[in-house]
Formats: C-alpha cells, structure tokens, sequence
C-alpha cells in the first residue's frame, strides 16, 4: 500500500494498492478514532474492486485495530464488522476475500513485530 497522506480522525485516506495483480486499485478509508498504543479504526468499502462500480452508496464496513496489554507483551485485536449491510449480492465474496486479506495482513503483522517464542 503506498498512502497518499497522514492517518487523521475524520478524514478521508487515499492511496494505490500494491499487491500483485490489484495495482490497478485505489484504497480510500474514513478514519474513524485514533487512541495511541490502543484503538486505530477506519471505514471503507470492502473488497471493492471493480472500477465500472461506484461504492460510495453502499455502507461501508468498520475495521477495528485494539491493542491489550498481556502480561509478557500485547494484545493486538482486529474486527471487521457491518458485512450485514452490504448488498447481498457481493457480501459473501466481500467477506470471504477480507478474511482472507486480514489472516495474510496478520500474519505480516507478526513478522514485523516478532513473536515471543
């Protein structure tokens, strides 16, 4: 993902997908909260990848990352909610490819950090 701009509650985040095969894909979010150490939320429209289709009159999705602190390190929590609203017609396809985008996004995460052994 390469981001156009600062992560800033309230506002709009664009930027241009970097995974191959989906460069062609702009990523546009609404940060919703920023607690530092603790709670980065954001809404956006899911798997939203068809660029004849307008996503905006759809509700999007909240994406919730927490982190709880854990004797011996932390917690990191990730949620999607508000599958439920999407229309029908592609709301297994949009839940099936975030859960599987979120599991890999996750496991990066892991590298990054590092795990305790």
């Amino acid at each position: 993902m390469k981001l156009g701009g600062p992560f800033v509650p309230g506002q709009v985040t664009r930027g241009s997908v970097a995974y191959p095969g989906y460069e062609h894909l702009k990523w546009e979010a609404t940060v919703q909260t920023m607690e530092p150490e603790r709670l980065f939320s954001f809404t956006w429209h899911p798997y939203a990848i068809d660029p004849d289709v307008d996503y905006r009159s759809e509700p999007p999705t909240l994406v919730a990352f927490r982190l709880e602190a854990k004797e011996g390190g932390t917690v990191l929590f990730l949620t999607e909610s508000g599958f439920d609203a999407i229309p029908q017609g592609r709301r297994f396809e949009a839940f099936r490819m975030n859960e599987r985008g979120w599991t890999e996004q996750m496991k990066n995460i892991e590298r990054h950090v590092g795990r305790p052994g």
